[in-house]
């Protein structure tokens, strides 16, 4: 089979196509014809050697990957061969068979594609934690997406909408900011980091924001620190802007703001089946019309590096997907 390989670490450009043998499922293990699989930022960061898990090389990239149970191995009773499934895994999505305990594996509605699904594990699943796990949303609280229009940030959006919140978006330009009041955004807002504040404690009406999924970090992380409401909380996702400015203690000890960091593959490794039933609720949401997947491009697999590169660009509004069959 053809699988791509982190040989050395480098930029995207550099991914290799190699042929590999076909994987052999062991006990409690699934292989996965692999039908379309998600690009996601963080996979830039492990091609480049700077994430924080890094495999041994030669290695694939690719967290999750959708598809169709190829075989199984003994021991293995909730899936069948055939069955159409989606999986998140810390590396090697980036694959046409993609070997995966179990445990790790979702079973799909049929409402949802191939490509809507490889689009879908990781970025519902870090809104979901972010929102819900970490942030404790309650109905009605004002929520802050920064990033939107990215995959999270579109996830995040949406979730925090359907789960009953007031959403603001942060959007890099005007036509992120229209994305995101497509998808349910009640304020889009394109301010950069001298007007942030400002800009939010004008929205709230004074109050400030309740609760912000943050991932870009920099100086819109100190403004929004800044903007944040009594007994607010501050999920910290990533560090898109490449900035991690330090968070000052008075300006938290003064409101009660709660700073909480959040890594979802955390999730996936110590609860897989709190993760599945997470994803599988998520799912649900999908099939009864209340969340969307937005797929801005598909890529083949011997473009991969392309993909990580145009993700990397910031020209993309939602999310990249690799489909391994296309030529």
């Amino acid at each position: 089979m053809r699988a791509v390989q982190v040989q050395e670490f480098g930029p995207p450009s550099g991914l290799v196509v190699a042929e590999v043998p076909d994987p052999e499922p062991g006990p409690g293990e699934v292989v996965i014809a692999v039908a379309a699989a998600g690009v996601n930022f963080p996979d830039i960061l492990v091609v480049e050697g700077t994430y924080q898990n890094l495999p041994e090389r030669p290695f694939s990239p690719g967290k999750e990957a959708a598809g169709t149970v190829l075989a199984v191995g003994e021991g293995v009773e909730r899936l069948a061969v055939g069955q159409r499934v989606l999986t998140l895994v810390e590396h090697g999505a980036f694959t046409e068979q993609l070997l995966v305990p179990e445990e790790l594996v979702v079973a799909l509605p049929d409402e949802i594609t191939f490509e809507q699904a490889a689009a879908f594990g990781l970025v519902y699943s870090t809104a979901y934690f972010g929102l819900v796990r970490r942030a404790r949303l309650s109905e009605g609280e004002w929520v802050l997406v920064t990033g939107a229009g990215g995959g999270v940030g579109s996830a995040g959006v949406q979730l925090a909408k359907a789960l009953g919140a007031t959403v603001i978006a942060l959007a890099r330009d005007e036509e992120r900011a229209r994305l995101a009041r497509e998808q349910g955004a009640d304020v889009a807002l394109t301010s950069d980091a001298s007007t942030l504040r400002d800009d939010l404690l004008r929205v709230t009406g004074g109050h400030g924001v309740d609760v912000t999924l943050e991932m870009v970090g920099g100086d819109v992380l100190t403004q929004v620190v800044r903007a944040t409401a009594w007994e607010g909380r501050v999920v910290i996702v990533g560090f898109a802007s490449g900035g991690q400015n330090p968070i000052k203690p008075g300006h938290l000890l003064v409101k009660n703001i709660s700073v909480v960091g959040l890594q979802s593959s955390d999730y996936r490794d110590r609860t897989p089946e709190l993760m599945r039933s997470t994803m599988e609720e998520m799912l649900q949401l999908f099939v009864e019309g209340r969340i969307t997947i937005p797929v801005d491009s598909t890529f083949p697999l011997g473009k991969t590096g392309d993909a990580l590169q145009a993700v990397k660009d910031g020209g993309i509004k939602g999310k990249v997907v690799i489909v391994p069959e296309r030529a």
